[in-house]
């Protein structure tokens, strides 16, 4: 197989040679970029078009981390289950195959007997992306044989066999890079695990760090569905109370300071599972200032952070009351290093000592049927979770896998990656005016309340339970203000809008004080969602006993 550096130039990842990014005298430059993606390409060995073989981001990762130093060990925060597991025998077997070897080995069935010929997808060519642009848009297909034919270097007979956990090389490569390019993580040893997407990372990592009993310590309201795979592993959920900026530093530092293991039952917490941009469900986001600040509190109490960055990309403009968001047609996009010197630098990006496992997906940027993801952390902790995931989930559907290398390595190539990254934060943006908008003119004023998200997908509203009729002086116990909670949801049902109870996401089960609604703008049509928030401002009247929105009073009362 030919070295990509032959391939006809299509993208950053396949074009003119531009200066090497390694000065002379040794001198490095300061961030690696997509500029000094070919040239590094060109310098590295071809990728291997053998079935399920190796990859790992030390392959791909440029030479600018090499004189850091490396991350801290983590033996002794690694569970007992996690240190049990062993490396796969049959995946391990696969090293000393070559392309001349005879393997009688692995139960690698015969891609002759895969009933697929060619796999083909029509995507967007950057940046004409919008729906209306289809005409705009380039097919791509994978072959069974394209390796042994032409200078692929991906193709459905090694996509549709069984693989190495960490992921195919035709993607570790793009997915290492692109890490180093948006993240350039500061210590020397970081390495990167592909994996099914979030959910199942998500519980592949905390199965590394958590023994029943022990606390995992979230925001105060935190994810669904991480909350319902601690509770079942047997541990406990620490909630820390959040205001716009998510959680807050001094109720960490204070509860951790103070902690009682006799009291408390348990030791004290050290597992942090944090989602610090467009948190969901309150869609906060952690400013530069609120990451450090954590990170401290990381370093002073040896935390380990498991960093969930769906929404990282949908970082939006602030809202501006009535105004609407246009993203223009064709799309504009932003100079790159614009974009994403614009971004509030990630936790991994903050990460000196390797005290982050930084879960990454495409499910909400790409797309969810895609099951595809990528963990970063440092070698000690990526070798666990590869321990993990190489008898469970394995890798990515083939599927996904080839269909993600023809959009991001053929067709778009870095550049245009970022550009959609672009796009779709510009689209969000609009929806989140949308929703806002028809909040402040539909929602009761005297009862909802709530603070403009300022990325992700959801729009997280407070009800002042005391305006309930039901209300008195002595107050609502828990369990009333749960069955206030699902007379609302109710209401709202009846009047044809689904909403999420904010109960759903409380961290510590039945201790609400506060009553809450999660909508989100990512699913139905603007005019769809304008009609829903009506009927939200509609059903909360009548569930609250507030006279009828008149059609000329404007800003709901």
């Amino acid at each position: 197989m030919a070295p990509h550096a032959d391939v006809e130039p299509v993208t950053d990842t396949s074009s003119v040679v531009v200066p090497d990014p390694v000065l002379v005298k040794g001198e490095v430059s300061p961030r690696f970029g997509i500029d000094d993606v070919f040239p590094l390409r060109q310098k590295n060995p071809p990728l291997s078009t053998i079935v399920a073989s190796f990859s790992s981001a030390h392959m791909f990762k440029s030479k600018n981390s090499a004189n850091r130093p490396a991350a801290k060990r983590w033996d002794h925060r690694i569970s007992t289950e996690s240190k049990l597991r062993q490396a796969s025998s049959l995946k391990g077997a696969m090293k000393y195959f070559n392309k001349d070897t005879i393997s009688l080995c692995g139960g690698l069935p015969s891609p002759e007997y895969f009933p697929f010929h060619q796999v083909s997808a029509k995507t967007p060519v950057a940046p004409h992306f919008a729906q209306d642009q289809v005409s705009e848009a380039a097919t791509f297909s994978s072959g069974k044989y394209d390796t042994k034919t032409d200078d692929a270097m991906y193709d459905l007979h090694i996509a549709l066999n069984y693989g190495q956990s960490m992921g195919p090389g035709a993607l570790m490569r793009f997915v290492t890079e692109h890490t180093e390019i948006v993240h350039d993580p500061p210590y020397s040893d970081w390495d990167i695990c592909m994996t099914a997407g979030s959910t199942s990372a998500l519980d592949i990592s905390l199965r590394m760090f958590v023994e029943k009993g022990h606390y995992v310590i979230t925001e105060e309201y935190s994810f669904s569905s991480a909350i319902e795979t601690i509770l079942p592993m047997g541990a406990k959920l620490l909630g820390i109370k959040m205001d716009a900026d998510g959680m807050l530093p001094d109720h960490l530092d204070d509860l951790l300071s103070n902690w009682d293991p006799q009291e408390r039952q348990a030791p004290k917490p050290f597992v942090v599972y944090t989602v610090p941009t467009g948190q969901n469900p309150t869609a906060s986001t952690q400013s530069l200032q609120r990451r450090k600040a954590l990170y401290a509190i990381a370093e002073k109490h040896d935390l380990f952070i498991l960093e969930d960055e769906p929404y990282y990309f949908l970082q939006m403009d602030p809202y501006v009351q009535g105004h609407v968001h246009t993203t223009a047609r064709p799309f504009k996009p932003a100079p790159v290093k614009e974009f994403l010197q614009n971004l509030t630098p990630s936790y991994l990006s903050l990460d000196t000592s390797g005290r982050v496992l930084r879960l990454d997906s495409f499910s909400k940027i790409i797309a969810p049927g895609s099951r595809c993801g990528w963990v970063t952390g440092s070698s000690q902790v990526i070798e666990r979770f590869l321990r993990h995931s190489e008898v469970s989930a394995q890798t990515p559907s083939g599927f996904a896998l080839v269909t993600l290398y023809n959009l991001l390595e053929v067709n778009w190539g870095h550049k245009g990656f970022l550009e959609w990254l672009m796009y779709i934060r510009s689209e969000y943006t609009r929806r989140r005016d949308v929703i806002v908008n028809a909040c402040d003119r539909y929602l009761p004023s005297q009862v909802a309340s709530w603070t403009p998200p300022k990325a992700g997908m959801f729009h997280w509203i407070k009800l002042d339970v005391t305006k309930h009729p039901l209300y008195t002086e002595k107050g609502f116990t828990v369990d009333e203000i749960l069955d206030i909670e699902h007379r609302v949801f109710e209401t709202l049902a009846h009047q044809g809008t689904l909403c999420a109870k904010g109960s759903w996401f409380r961290a510590q089960r039945k201790t609400d004080t506060e009553l809450f609604i999660r909508l989100t703008f990512a699913a139905a049509s603007e005019e769809q969602m304008i009609q829903a928030v009506e009927k939200i401002g509609g059903g909360l009247r009548v569930e609250f006993g507030l006279p009828a929105q008149s059609a000329m009073n404007g800003h709901a009362k």
